[in-house]
């Protein structure tokens, strides 16, 4: 059931941003020269200033960390630790229930900015970024793809989490328009590569775990200190050049083709918000290894969407729509086994689910599948194709929870594709 604020716009069944959810972003006052970014919390139609609540003592910051509400991102806060969390989450509940006391309720009010005049920015610094391979169904369909149905999962893969090392320097927050990348492409046909605008650029459907509680190096941790390590949860694009991908993947797999730009939604939304919605994950075909075992339910009950509108255009395509409880290994399975070598996670450390996809073809999380290589064109609202992303193309992803009479939403996950830029020294 949803939670009564005294905020209105958080009791409507439509919001994103009930009493439930409470999820931490970073803002600046649009037109507000020098405001800087100051941490914030949504709820209803508006963003809560948590600088100004802790300035004027209603909202206290975590002992040793007296800094960590003022600062610009949430790392330090997130470093605290999953009682901390808890603390600030029921304090935040106690200040906007609707049968919560009064006494700072005009302090409250003070600190609500409309969310309609606000920017909104990456809400922490991402330490470290690892994207895993983690959707079956996407996995099948790109295997069966270039491998045939029979070879279409190597033998590894229902085994373990399969990841690569990607950029964070690249990781840009909902919004932010992307370039055309720029690589080696080795057309069919041609003996050699050429360098030139990417061809084949793709979108992909993913979520984003956030590490909050760093790791020790050299002592792995458990899928069950895993999970609780996870500050919350973000919609995540992973862009894909997938021409460049082909010429340059063997042997050491992904490489340019995912550096251009990974955008993350602008909200973190709390493993506390998603609790309702806990739910198994898909049956193993394969007994894993006892380090994997999972305590228990690990995933979540998450609609997801992704709609495309190209330039000029008055109407969005629905492209796909899935369900995050289609991943095959947990975020925090993926956080074991990164840790099992010993590898340090650190707070701010964003770790990329895979392509999620379904088992049908509405629920193909990727215009490589959807489109099926390229052979078989998506048709759009308003006329026309696509078998891969065209210049002035805005995708947009969405992710919801839905309980009764409320949701819980993660905001939206957009960004628009630019043509690649002019290349220095190439006369272009």
């Amino acid at each position: 059931m949803i939670e009564p604020s005294w905020v209105e716009s958080a009791n409507q069944e439509t919001s994103d941003f009930p009493l439930n959810n409470l999820p931490h972003g970073v803002f600046s006052r649009r037109n507000a020269p020098g405001s800087g970014r100051r941490l914030g919390i949504a709820i209803g139609d508006a963003v809560l200033d948590i600088a100004a609540l802790a300035k004027e003592q209603v909202i206290g910051a975590p002992a040793g960390a007296e800094n960590a509400l003022v600062e610009p991102a949430w790392n330090h806060f997130m470093a605290c630790g999953p009682r901390a969390w808890q603390d600030f989450r029921a304090r935040l509940r106690e200040l906007l229930a609707a049968d919560g006391p009064e006494t700072d309720r005009a302090a409250v009010s003070r600190a609500m900015v409309p969310l309609a005049d606000v920017d909104l920015h990456l809400p922490f610094v991402v330490a470290e970024y690892t994207d895993f391979y983690s959707g079956r169904h996407h996995a099948t369909n790109v295997g069966t793809m270039f491998r045939g149905a029979e070879n279409a999962l190597p033998p590894s893969w229902l085994h373990m989490p399969i990841g690569y090392n990607g950029r964070a320097s690249t990781v840009v927050v909902s919004g932010t328009p992307v370039h055309r990348p720029w690589g080696q492409l080795k057309p069919p046909g041609r003996d050699a590569p050429e360098f030139a605008p990417c061809r084949r650029f793709d979108f992909e459907l993913e979520m984003g775990a956030v590490v909050g509680l760093p790791s020790t190096m050299g002592r792995p941790v458990s899928v069950a200190e895993a999970e609780t390590m996870i500050f919350g949860y973000v919609l995540l694009n992973d862009w894909s050049a997938r021409d460049i991908q082909t010429w340059e993947y063997r042997p050491l797999g992904p490489f340019q083709a995912k550096a251009t730009a990974t955008t993350i939604s602008p909200w973190i939304v709390t493993p506390a918000a998603l609790e309702p919605f806990r739910v198994s994950g898909p049956e193993r075909d394969r007994e894993l290894l006892p380090y994997l075992h999972e305590p228990g339910p690990m995933m979540f009950d998450i609609d997801l969407e992704v709609t495309l509108r190209p330039d000029g255009a008055a109407a969005d395509t629905t492209l796909t729509q899935t369900n995050f409880r289609e991943l095959y290994f947990s975020p925090a399975q993926q956080i074991c086994h990164h840790s099992s070598s010993g590898c340090r996670m650190s707070a701010g450390d964003l770790i990329g689910s895979g392509t999620i996809s379904g088992p049908n073809p509405e629920n193909r999380g990727s215009f490589l599948e959807l489109a099926w290589g390229g052979k078989e064109p998506v048709g759009l609202a308003e006329g026309g194709t696509r078998v891969f992303l065209e210049d002035g193309d805005r995708v947009s992803m969405t992710g919801r929870a839905q309980g009764k009479g409320f949701r819980v939403g993660f905001g939206s996950c957009n960004g628009t594709v630019l043509p690649a830029i002019k290349y220095p020294g190439l006369g272009n």
